[in-house]
């Protein structure tokens, strides 16, 4: 029996020798790429199975890991089918430095998916569809920001340690310093808006002007911060129409943002009535109307005069809200059936113009054609 199994071994080395060696060498490198294949799905399976009942954490942690550990297996077995398979020199050396670029994007793509899951982690206590989310906006609008100024130094990082791997680009890189040219003025500014904006990114995300979900005035329209990016900000407008602005104009230009401190907004509707409008009436009327909305967050309810026009007089209604949605829609409401109760109880009340004609010559010619017109 051994006889026979080793009669068959050194039939396959003859056979083997009659190929070429990058037959030979392909053939490797494919079974331990399968092999890596393998032995990734059999462990990923085995740690689907191990974490199933486990916490958030570690569920995620697997997920977000199978495309890196993949990888990583992959790259140990390639490493040593290179060291098995008969390549030349030059083969093997090209093919290892492949492996050294793959293990450094390995070392990326962790750093990335780590930074991501701690993200997720800490995000996942914070909820931005309560009534008063500020604090949840606050932690998500810093998050977010630094989470994508730090995923573009890691790519930047990564992609710089591959290609220094290369002789010819690190002898070019080290020319370019040495010379600190015209190529790294060049460069400068090319780079300049880009750098802008990532640094404008950081400002934000300290200091936090604008958050998610704030509701702002830009360039004279209304809206909601949508999506705060690395380099962009997009804006929801009111009709549903997006204002992309790059994040330095909000460090660069005023606007406003209604939503700052707090959620809650007081709204403040005018009215322009006569003189005789009975104004005790009206400010019974104004707090009958926010007690009966489920608009008003029962805080901010007050009527004053705050003008005289020539013909008519200005009255100033405060009403408060939890939100800036709410109150656009509890002004409305207060416009809406303020001016119905005046029209049907103190119709008096609206805007008239009057003119004293009795005091006018009896022996005007307009009158005397009037009267003829009557008679």
């Amino acid at each position: 029996m051994l006889d026979e199994l080793d009669s068959g071994a050194r039939r396959v080395v003859a056979w083997l020798d009659w190929l070429p060696n990058w037959v030979v060498s392909l053939g490797v490198l494919a079974v331990a790429l399968i092999l890596a294949t393998a032995a990734h799905r059999a462990a990923f399976r085995v740690l689907n199975r191990l974490v199933r009942n486990r916490g958030l954490f570690w569920r995620s942690l697997v997920t977000r890991g199978e495309g890196p550990m993949h990888l990583a297996i992959v790259i140990f077995a390639l490493s040593i089918g290179t060291g098995i398979a008969p390549l030349t020199n030059a083969q093997a050396s090209m093919i290892r430095q492949f492996l050294l670029v793959c293990f450094i994007a390995l070392l990326g793509w962790l750093a990335l998916t780590a930074m991501r899951i701690w993200t997720a982690m800490h995000l996942r206590h914070f909820t931005l569809d309560s009534q008063d989310n500020l604090l949840a906006r606050k932690h998500v609008t810093q998050f977010r920001i630094l989470e994508r100024v730090a995923a573009t130094l890691v790519v930047v990082i990564t992609t710089a340690a591959a290609l220094m791997t290369f002789n010819g680009v690190r002898q070019y890189g080290v020319s370019l310093l040495a010379s600190a040219g015209a190529a790294g003025l060049v460069a400068g500014m090319a780079l300049q808006p880009l750098l802008r904006n990532l640094v404008a990114g950081i400002q934000l995300a300290i200091t936090q002007p604008i958050r998610l979900e704030d509701a702002v005035i830009v360039e004279g329209e209304w809206g909601n911060v949508e999506e705060i990016a690395a380099t962009y900000v997009v804006v929801r407008l009111w009709d549903w129409r997006r204002m992309v602005l790059p994040l330095s104009y909000f460090i660069e230009h005023p606007f406003q943002n209604w939503t700052r401190e707090s959620a809650a907004l007081i709204g403040v509707v005018f009215l322009y009535t006569d003189y005789t409008a009975p104004v005790a009436a009206m400010r019974r009327k104004l707090e009958e109307i926010a007690r009966a909305s489920p608009l008003w967050d029962r805080r901010v309810v007050n009527m004053q005069v705050t003008d005289f026009k020539q013909d008519t007089m200005e009255v100033r209604m405060l009403v408060s809200a939890g939100n800036a949605g709410n109150a656009f829609d509890l002004r409305c409401e207060v416009r809406e059936k303020m001016i119905a109760w005046l029209q049907a109880e103190h119709p008096e009340g609206l805007p008239l113009r009057r003119a004293r004609i009795d005091n006018l010559p009896r022996n005007a010619a307009w009158l005397a054609d009037r009267q003829a017109m009557a008679s």
